[in-house]
């Protein structure tokens, strides 16, 4: 188990560039199962679960060339699909949450998709019931072996266009049932459908394939079915994710740090939310600007009441970034409640912020009421594990913040979805050291 060790109190200065976006890179990598045509992705984060899931595909027979550091060419034209009835398949598939991607491209293209139970972030439940009642209105026939925690879909013909109301605005159920239906007999209608920009850009490259999707970014997508798909070139976004961790560890660290090439026009509401919290943020062209900043001040409602931030599907603010704000928070000027409602468990990790000294009130699984230090009180470097992605980040953010010296433990989770985290922000003035 890998582990950092954080001296605080450091002030940052410098430029950083986003990785590549994790969420898009889970999804793009599967849609190469849709053609036999070479496909070449850039701008491809070099983290854990991404190149866990690229390596997953070549063990199916996909053709894998690495052109540069973040540029691969795939050619999945000889597919072995007896490799999904393998141990070594259900091993590694239940390691990555991503790899319940595979399925709608392997079930359009094969007529079967198998996937064991996927793994990825413990922050409570993660059903997949939206995924296959999507496939079998297409046609699929589903299948669940719960001694092996083993899914199958299977279809003995071409899947059938079909009409659906999603049960929930799933981005990874949205782009499974997209990806099986581009190819399906017919038109299908997606109502409910994610628009996050990640699940847009996969439209986008379907379309560059020769799909026919229409309604892209609302919440109703169209498609009309073909034949078959063609290879092509895509380049990923920037993380948004790690776009917005930054802004709250300039806040924190009182650093000035220019983030480059944020594809701002594709943030949504993040900026705002961090401009609420009273993070000075500048644009410039596509670059975002954060000046170093003794004391910044949250702002109340309308009405005087308390600043609430809370999560929700595209455009509104991103889960993924609810464990950022609520550490950013914890220096602030005021108060602010955070309302993380997707997910039950990934708020428990703020008894470790606790214990460096932030005043925040748990007040259930749900809600945590941050009362903000204004710099009166500094943060003291603790010992503590990361139980997930972004709590991992929000604890490092805590840490370099701090007094002293913080460990963190568990850092595999960080690495999950953070590129070279530590190596990155070590250039621009962080003292992070990378443990065995």
């Amino acid at each position: 188990m890998g582990t950092f060790k954080i001296t605080g109190g450091k002030t940052l200065k410098g430029e950083i560039i986003p990785q590549g976006a994790k969420n898009e890179a889970l999804q793009i990598l599967s849609a190469v199962l849709l053609t036999s045509e070479e496909i070449t992705i850039s701008n491809i984060p070099d983290i854990r679960d991404v190149m866990k899931l690229i390596e997953l595909i070549g063990e199916m027979g996909v053709s894998v060339v690495k052109i540069s550091s973040d540029t691969y060419k795939f050619k999945a034209e000889n597919i072995n699909l007896d490799y999904l009835s393998s141990a070594e398949f259900k091993s590694k598939g239940g390691g990555l949450r991503g790899s319940i991607m595979v399925v709608g491209p392997l079930l359009a293209r094969f007529g079967k998709g198998y996937i064991p139970s996927p793994g990825g972030d413990k922050i409570g439940r993660r059903r997949l019931d939206t995924h296959f009642i999507g496939f079998m209105k297409l046609g699929a026939k589903f299948e669940f072996n719960s001694d092996e925690m083993f899914y199958k879909v299977t279809s003995p013909g071409r899947l059938k266009g079909a009409h659906m109301l999603l049960d929930e605005a799933s981005v990874t159920g949205t782009a499974n049932i997209l990806m099986a239906a581009s190819l399906a007999e017919g038109t299908t209608t997606i109502y409910n459908a994610a628009c996050e920009p990640y699940l847009q850009q996969l439209c986008r490259m379907l379309n560059s394939m020769g799909a026919k999707i229409t309604g892209i970014g609302s919440n109703l997508l169209t498609i009309e079915g073909v034949e078959s798909l063609g290879g092509c070139q895509h380049r990923m976004l920037p993380d948004m994710i790690e776009i917005g961790s930054f802004i709250g560890l300039a806040a924190m660290t009182q650093s000035e740090i220019t983030i480059k090439d944020c594809r701002i026009d594709q943030l949504g509401m993040i900026p705002d939310i961090f401009k609420r919290l009273g993070i000075h943020l500048e644009f410039r062209g596509d670059d975002i600007y954060i000046p170093s900043q003794k004391h910044y001040e949250i702002e109340s409602f309308i009405d005087g009441s308390i600043l609430t931030v809370a999560d929700a599907p595209w455009p509104g603010f991103t889960p993924d970034l609810i464990s950022i704000i609520l550490v950013t928070a914890i220096q602030a000027r005021g108060n602010v409640l955070i309302h993380q409602k997707m997910f039950e468990s990934r708020l428990f990790f703020v008894d470790n912020l606790i214990d460096m000294g932030a005043k925040i009130i748990l007040c259930d699984p749900h809600r945590a009421n941050i009362m903000g230090l204004d710099r009166k009180v500094a943060l003291k470097g603790i010992t503590m594990s990361s139980p997930d992605i972004r709590a991992g980040v929000a604890m490092l953010i805590a840490a370099m913040s701090a007094n002293g010296t913080s460990i963190i433990k568990n850092i595999e989770q960080i690495d999950r979805g953070y590129q070279f985290i530590d190596t990155r922000l070590n250039k621009i003035g962080a003292d992070i050291v990378r443990l065995d």
